[in-house]
């Protein structure tokens, strides 16, 4: 696709104080000088909602543009494969005491280098092929490590689904007891890019251990609300967790793991050397900013914001008439069907990304059709609050039913919440929307 069909028209992020050296690369290659001023005008000039994004910290930024993008380090602090890695040591233990802190456990590992890499490195740790685990069926929102045909661990694995209720939309905890019961396996995975409510991880634990299984919690979507205190912490239930350090964390894109001490070796040796070769060293210390940042006030604010902003968005699109999985959220994720306003998921989501608001599709649980996925995360970020999600649910009905074009309205909306604003600030906890222009958290 040609830049030329791309809107670079002027926005706050032209110049953004999140690429200070633009003018220096454009100086020295223009081509892709033009791709990231065109990206940075096209965040912010549209609805982000996709469930998986976020707008990190320039300090974030910061971090991941720095120096430490050119050190190689093999292994881990103390113990590296290449020399000079006395000051990126330092790097990494401090992401690695951030993130035991935030998250209360005993034992983290922050080298993965995705959501899907920590998942890998917890199968390798603890399994076998051949093994047989239980999770979540991909139809009911399980992801691609979850047993896809396509994925490692369905070719590596036995996987057995269970799914949800037809009628809530909730796990079905007894079903999952009984299939666990049933196919005795080595591993129950519990976890999803799509659920909207918070999963029970106690009843997780005494499933596994009446099965003697290991629990593994697949926390990549809601691990940001656990640092803020807005969501159950699975860390002293599972065996292992895996998280990413973007999605609602605000973190560069990256993978995590925690688990105990009797675990650590293990854990560490799956990810590096089976799994991994050298750490990407600028990446981790921007996960030890996410970690500082989460460790906030302010980041708890933002937390609890995100789901008031969520269940404030999926009630005013229940009313706009789309069908809302689960009848809510307790998270920043919302699923929502919109064949009874006559249109297809597929359909929607291009129409909708023709008007500047981009969200993604998810299969529903049930009927064998797909949803709307939907995230408040960037939006939160931005400033926006619950009386902006009316706003927005009325801009995602229209644009949906093409009953009018809503392009520029959606840039009206969102130019007054540039995601990286000159002064950035912190925003309270109050549902104030007059406080929260050109503000973000924290």
């Amino acid at each position: 696709m040609s830049l030329s069909t791309v809107s670079t028209a002027p926005t706050a992020l032209t110049t953004p104080a999140a690429h200070p050296d633009l003018e220096g690369l454009r100086r020295q290659d223009p081509e892709l000088a033009e791709v990231l001023a065109a990206e940075t005008a096209r965040q912010a000039d549209a609805l982000q909602l996709i469930a998986a994004e976020n707008f990190t910290s320039s300090a974030v930024l910061t971090a991941l543009g720095s120096p430490l993008a050119n050190k190689y380090a093999e292994g881990y602090p103390g113990a590296r494969h290449h020399g000079g890695c006395e000051l990126v040591d330092i790097a990494e233990r401090i992401a690695v005491d951030r993130a035991k802190a935030l998250f209360g456990a005993e034992h983290a590992n922050v080298q993965a280098h995705s959501g899907s890499s920590a998942v890998l490195a917890a199968y390798a740790a603890l399994l076998r092929p051949g093994d047989t685990v239980l999770a979540m069926g991909l139809p009911y929102g399980g992801h691609l490590t979850h047993g896809s045909p396509t994925n490692f661990s369905g070719r590596w694995f036995d996987f057995v689904g269970y799914g949800v209720d037809p009628e809530s939309g909730l796990i079905d905890y007894d079903q999952v007891h009984a299939l666990a019961r049933s196919h005795r396996p080595k591993a129950i995975v519990c976890g999803s890019i799509s659920y909207p409510r918070h999963i029970d991880y106690a009843a997780f634990r005494e499933i596994a251990d009446d099965v003697g299984a290991y629990l593994i919690a697949d926390a990549a979507h809601p691990m940001g609300l656990v640092a803020g205190g807005a969501a159950p912490n699975p860390v002293p239930h599972a065996d292992v967790v895996c998280a990413t350090t973007h999605k609602v964390l605000r973190g560069p894109r990256g993978g995590l793991l925690l688990c105990g001490t009797e675990l650590a070796e293990r854990i560490d040796r799956a990810v590096f050397p089976f799994t991994q070769g050298g750490a990407q060293m600028h990446t981790i210390a921007a996960k030890a900013v996410a970690f500082g940042e989460a460790a906030t006030p302010a980041f708890t604010a933002y937390a609890h914001q995100v789901v008031r902003n969520a269940r404030a968005l999926a009630e005013a699109l229940a009313a706009a008439g789309f069908a809302i999985t689960t009848g809510g959220t307790d998270t920043h994720l919302i699923l929502a069907d919109p064949t009874p306003l006559g249109v297809d998921a597929r359909t929607a989501r291009g129409r909708l990304a023709a008007s500047g608001i981009f969200l993604d599709t998810c299969a529903l649980p049930h009927d064998d059709t797909r949803g709307l996925r939907l995230g408040t995360a960037a939006v939160t970020t931005q400033g926006m609050t619950a009386p902006h999600q009316a706003r927005i649910a009325g801009l995602v009905r229209e644009a949906v039913r093409e009953d009018t074009n809503v392009r520029e309205e959606v840039r009206e909306l969102v130019g007054g919440f540039p995601p990286y604003p000159a002064q950035p600030g912190a925003v309270g906890s109050e549902d104030d929307a007059e406080s929260c222009n050109h503000r973000r958290y924290p």
